[in-house]
């Protein structure tokens, strides 16, 4: 099994126990032996509880949000946090009021909350490649060795993209479903982690693959909700999404360094991490791109949307509307500063405080 130097943590994650520590309702969640391990999320899946909260959840009306004066989306004047594709944040809710995510399709983003003192790390994992070491991650600052505390956990997103369209899905084998697609095998591991953890884990919120999918009248599916809302001091969570005056700050050399991170072997198997809990700062280490993805940036500028949506998506036709504007935008930037270290001066990382009004001021270096 994996390993990682971050100690207890680390070993609270991996080792098995004889029996399973998912909990749904306060009722440890048992799998028939004579089954398989993964089969713990089809049990997830069908529980009469969790099925319920699915349905609930998806009558909830999407809060939508922007930054922007001229926008007609809400505004919000809280202490948030904003965590983009595999980036993750565990936040205090004495400085932090809503962290939430979003742009979520064969994605998903999971909430770990500690019930005792309210810490709450979000995640947007889009790989079983970083399950491991990413929860491990996002319970280094929630997890006391000398406690026993139990974490509710939230996960919404990774809508059933395997390729049914053509198929009747109530005659589609599960076996089938576990061979297709980019959601299923990344909700399987994240189930897999946490029923091997030694840690209580409560699921409250399973809204994945069929729970978050409509599909239209020729069988094409698509997300409910492709990102959430959660409120640190009560632990509730929504639907939500943002434009980009709100996924902040530094929005576009954040989205660069997730394609950046693809290509550095010390981000293999890693969560990214931009905040830090003990400042409550936003801080982005240097790092750079290199000329084959400035190459890269050149060729998808001359594509058209639709090329674009083919080249850079798992699921082309569920992205959302500003999908392709965010790609041209971050290739745009890429072409207009082609050496980072000017990005980056003296190799210093870009560091932005909190201000009164609940958003974000760069600290000049």
């Amino acid at each position: 099994m994996r390993r990682t130097n971050t100690g207890r943590t680390a070993e609270l994650i991996v080792y098995r126990q004889n029996r399973s520590m998912i909990y749904v309702g306060g009722v440890p969640v048992t799998v028939d032996d004579s089954t398989q391990d993964d089969d713990a999320l089809a049990v997830l899946m069908k529980h009469p509880l969790l099925v319920s909260v699915s349905h609930s959840f998806r009558a909830i009306s999407e809060r939508k949000f922007s930054a922007s004066d001229e926008s007609n989306m809400e505004r919000s004047t809280s202490k948030a946090v904003y965590v983009f594709q595999r980036e993750f944040a565990t936040v205090d809710p004495s400085c932090v009021d809503l962290v939430g995510t979003d742009e979520a399709t064969t994605c998903l983003g999971i909430v770990i909350r500690n019930r005792r003192n309210r810490m709450t790390s979000v995640a947007h994992m889009d790989s079983p490649d970083v399950v491991d070491i990413g929860l491990t991650q996002m319970l280094s600052l929630a997890v006391k060795r000398e406690t026993d505390d139990v974490f509710d956990v939230h996960l919404v997103g990774a809508f059933n993209d395997a390729s049914s369209q053509s198929m009747d899905r109530g005659s589609k084998s599960r076996k089938h479903i576990k061979l297709d697609g980019y959601s299923f095998p990344l909700c399987q591991k994240i189930i897999q982690t946490l029923e091997k953890s030694s840690i209580k884990f409560h699921i409250q919120t399973l809204h994945v693959l069929d729970h978050n999918t409509r599909w239209d009248s020729q069988g094409n599916a698509y997300p409910i909700f492709h990102g959430f809302l959660v409120e640190t001091s009560t632990g509730s969570i929504n639907p939500a999404s943002f434009d980009k005056t709100s996924r902040c700050p530094d929005e576009i050399v954040r989205r660069i360094r997730l394609t950046a991170s693809f290509e550095d072997p010390s981000c293999i198997g890693r969560l990214l991490k931009t905040y830090d809990t003990l400042t409550d700062q936003i801080i982005i280490s240097p790092f750079s791109w290199t000329r084959r993805q400035i190459s890269v940036a050149f060729m998808l500028r001359n594509l058209s949307d639709s090329e674009i949506l083919l080249s850079c998506s798992t699921s082309p036709s569920a992205e959302g509307p500003d999908f392709v504007e965010n790609q041209r935008r971050q290739c745009e930037f890429v072409i207009e500063h082609p050496d980072s270290r000017k990005v980056f001066p003296l190799n210093q990382p870009r560091v932005f405080e909190r201000i009164p009004s609940g958003g974000w001021r760069r600290l000049q270096q």
